[in-house]
């Protein structure tokens, strides 16, 4: 699960704006590679969207279904915020509608959720009821 925390308005080359919704994912436990203790952290990832920003208000705090996961990209620099340190960074943080360890795709949880049993239909054209 994720959570909606936050919303930005962002600007096009056009000049016209839109909003992102800013969503975390749940807590997890990291071992610090230069001080070997754990610290709790969280994934963060932004979302394009259609909404305005009173709607955008009111989704804060929701929770969607997915997670949030690593994705390789091309090289880009990062400023660490306490230190001013630059870094050369390989991946990004991005929404995944499906959640973590499901093996299903999203398209093939959909075609499933319609699946039916041929045994629930007529074979003759009446309806019969069967008891169970």
């Amino acid at each position: 699960m994720v959570t909606i925390i936050n919303y930005k308005k962002r600007q096009k080359e056009d000049d016209s704006t839109f909003y992102v919704l800013e969503v975390q994912g749940g807590v997890e436990m990291v071992m610090s590679q230069t001080t070997g203790q754990f610290y709790a952290t969280s994934k963060k990832a932004s979302i394009t969207s259609t909404f305005d920003e009173v709607t955008c208000q009111a989704l804060m705090g929701t929770q969607m279904q997915g997670s949030i996961i690593k994705q390789e990209c091309n090289p880009y620099e990062y400023t660490v915020k306490d230190t001013g340190e630059v870094i050369l960074l390989h991946h990004r943080f991005v929404y995944s509608p499906q959640e973590p360890g499901k093996e299903n795709t999203v398209k093939e949880q959909i075609t499933n959720s319609f699946a039916s049993d041929v045994e629930s239909f007529s074979r003759n054209g009446k309806h019969v009821l069967t008891e169970a």
